[in-house]
């Protein structure tokens, strides 16, 4: 996830610098120019790298930082619903548009629900992107016992589907329950390891004010707030966003693996 920080922090200092490049021939170099009164008006090689570069960095500075911007799932936590190897879409304005870089959101716009699958940076772990399900709104109460996740004193509801069949990189979780977990007013799948007699990661949480509860939905493959020891929930300003499609999906970060183009399109629940 560094190469993502450090692409951020270059496509804003480009766009600035080309964006300064051009404000600068405008106002002062180009007068110089005509001023000179050479039969022949060369811009300088900058200008013109400027005048080349500008529109295309800025355009996806604008569409990276507000839009959408792609991410790729690089762990099995997310199994069933996000594997190893996809490329998703992350909304960048479902939770308020924010400055790249500092992340500072200056528009809000709507607040996570309950079962959204978001994109952040932890807070143990700042420089990196990861992606996890919101389970805990501020205010809940969160228990997780025996497998069972509970929400203000009531126990989820579970529907077992079967066992797992995992392809690839995400083959060793064959043999895993795959359930259907009943959230209020939304429902996923999940998986579980039915032999793990005592679950790790069981305790009670409250969620604080501007905070959130996230979770895996490979339960007992996913580091998450049942485990994290600075803080155990997420701070509203490091959302990075929602992911909402999958892309794509291969087993290399520039294609060049196994491609499943099955996965293309395939909404985020």
């Amino acid at each position: 996830m560094q190469l993502f920080k450090f692409f951020e922090i270059a496509l804003v200092v480009l766009t600035l610098g080309s964006g300064l490049v051009l404000l600068a021939d405008r106002l002062f170099w180009k007068k110089h120019r005509q001023a000179s009164a050479t039969l022949v008006d060369e811009e300088p090689v900058v200008v013109d790298w400027a005048r080349s570069f500008f529109p295309v960095l800025a355009i996806v500075l604008v569409v990276r930082s507000f839009i959408a911007e792609p991410y790729r799932i690089p762990s099995s936590s997310m199994m069933p619903n996000l594997l190893i190897g996809d490329f998703i879409l992350v909304n960048k304005f479902s939770y308020g548009l924010r400055l790249p870089i500092t992340n500072d959101k200056f528009i809000p716009t709507w607040d996570p629900e309950r079962g959204d699958v978001v994109v952040f940076k932890p807070p143990h772990e700042p420089d990196q992107n990861w992606i996890k399900r919101i389970i805990g709104l501020p205010g809940d109460r969160i228990g997780f016992h025996g497998n069972t996740l509970y929400i203000n004193g009531q126990a989820m509801q579970y529907e077992l589907k079967g066992q797992y069949v995992g392809a690839g990189p995400g083959a060793d979780m064959t043999g895993k329950s795959l359930l259907i977990e009943q959230l209020p007013g939304r429902s996923h799948t999940v998986l579980e390891d039915a032999n793990f007699a005592h679950p790790l990661g069981q305790g009670d949480w409250v969620v604080p004010e501007g905070e959130y509860f996230v979770m895996g939905d490979n339960r007992d493959h996913s580091e998450d707030s049942r485990f994290w020891t600075q803080t155990s929930f997420l701070p509203d300003h490091l959302l990075r966003g929602k992911a909402c499609v999958i892309s794509s999906n291969s087993q290399d970060r520039f294609c060049k693996g196994s491609f499943d183009a099955s996965r293309i399109g395939t909404r985020i629940q």
